[in-house]
């Protein structure tokens, strides 16, 4: 008979949970440890979906589990492998086969001049400030112009510019932190300007994430170059692209209300230049991008005052330290989710595909790569010191202490608890000291 086989999955997102899901179903597995440097898991689902989207965290209920199935699947938060963590061999010590899910936590580039400016930010740092991201907790971006400006032709660009828009009484029944709540309620924003590079038919809005952005009470949309809808209309046939230019053509019709908020969306505009006034963002230089092949070329320039700047154009992964990495797509080099050249390992979700699809892609995603590590077990080597307690001593060798499932549980008892004083589902603990004070039960909220 075998030695027992065990699996640890790096990152406790959607690709990580499902590929346990699938892996904990195998007589082949005796364990599945669960690693995340968090003291919260799932990943993407809490801090990137939008605060006010709460039937699309419903999904928690899936991705949740696994940990209740005859303890085979086990939650290790606040550990962190890696980086100046625990080193990928060590973790090899204790393992048959790693499954890396970490996704993509970077953002990419403008490449302008004026990038580096204050008030100048990522996506993944606006979103993961306003979803209490415990790495972005102290953002505080500048919101005391009346001006912002939102770089992107996709569903992040949307949400970020809905919560810039939305007055903070619309955001309290979220589980949106009390101290972002605060900021957004001090917002002096009234004008959220979507700087799209292509033209109206080339967005990757979806039509609900859009429709929802016409929705919103004491808000104009406000449509730049309405011509470009018409022609786009006039030399379109496919189904899902009428629909969203459908919708465009609907904002550039319906007069504006006087609304004190507006959110403007300028079409084939892409951002030239940031501008500052003391080392703060203060306005955005634009070029409107002709009808040719090339986007970057031709048209004339303009100004937009601004003293906030997101950029919303994808994200990036970070290299894996002991990993390859292909810096050009932010991805680790694979063959159906298996790291070329390092058997044992494996990659799932972002860090596998890149930053694409819905979060229920990810469960196809997870279970192809949980099928590969099946198939591969029988041959893979076995460890030096195999099963789940000599990993606790390593860990601890390292000065860390993890969170398992039931520290996870008080904390989210305790974001349950502040959520009832604000009448909402969840108030989310976004300190990192605090979080783990809660997990270790040592106080209420």
């Amino acid at each position: 008979m075998s030695d027992p086989k065990y699996v640890a999955v790096v990152g406790a997102g959607p690709s990580g949970l499902y590929a346990a899901a699938t892996l904990v179903s195998s007589d082949q597995v005796a364990g599945v440890d669960v690693l995340e440097r968090l003291p919260a898991p799932y990943g993407l689902v809490r801090y990137g979906v939008a605060p006010d989207h709460r039937k699309t965290k419903e999904v928690v209920r899936i991705l949740q589990r696994p940990f209740g199935d005859g303890g085979k699947v086990r939650f290790l938060g606040n550990v962190h492998i890696g980086d100046g963590g625990v080193p990928l061999a060590r973790l090899r010590e204790h393992y048959q086969a790693i499954i890396h899910a970490t996704g993509c936590p970077s953002d990419r580039d403008l490449g302008v001049p004026g990038e580096r400016l204050a008030g100048s930010v990522g996506s993944a740092a606006m979103v993961g400030w306003y979803s209490g991201h415990p790495d972005h907790a102290g953002l505080a971006p500048s919101l005391d112009h009346t001006g912002a400006v939102v770089v992107g032709a996709g569903n992040v660009a949307l949400d970020i510019a809905r919560v810039l828009s939305l007055p903070a009484e619309a955001l309290a029944a979220t589980d949106i932190p009390d101290s972002v709540l605060d900021h957004l309620a001090a917002s002096r924003v009234r004008n959220v300007h979507i700087l799209i590079r292509r033209g109206p038919q080339d967005v990757k809005f979806t039509p609900v994430e859009l429709r929802q952005l016409g929705e919103l009470d004491g808000v104009d949309i406000v449509v730049h170059r309405p011509d470009l809808v018409a022609a786009a209309i006039a030399a379109s046939s496919e189904r899902r692209e009428q629909v969203i230019l459908s919708v465009f053509a609907g904002w550039a019709a319906r007069a504006t209300t006087g609304a004190d908020r507006r959110i403007h969306l300028h079409f084939r505009c892409s951002p030239t230049r940031l501008e500052g006034e003391n080392g703060r963002v203060r306005g955005v230089v634009v070029r409107s991008n002709d009808a040719g092949s090339n986007q970057q070329s031709g048209g004339g320039t303009g100004r937009l005052a601004a003293g906030l700047v997101v950029r919303a154009i994808g994200y990036l992964g970070k290299p894996v330290d002991g990993l390859p990495f292909d810096a050009s797509t932010g991805t680790v080099p694979n063959d159906l989710g298996r790291v070329n050249g390092l058997p044992g390992n494996y990659v799932t979700g972002w860090l596998r595909r890149g930053p694409s699809g819905v979060i229920g892609t990810n469960r196809a995603d997870g279970g192809e790569v949980a099928a590969a590590v099946l198939q591969d077990l029988p041959a893979l080597p076995e460890v030096l010191r195999p099963g789940p307690d000599p990993v606790l001593e390593t860990f601890a060798e390292y000065g860390l202490e993890p969170v398992d499932w039931q520290d996870w549980l008080q904390l989210d008892a305790g974001e349950r608890q502040l959520g009832q004083a604000r009448g909402a589902d969840r108030v989310k603990v976004a300190e990192w000291t605090q979080m783990l004070t809660l997990c270790r039960g040592s106080m209420t909220a």
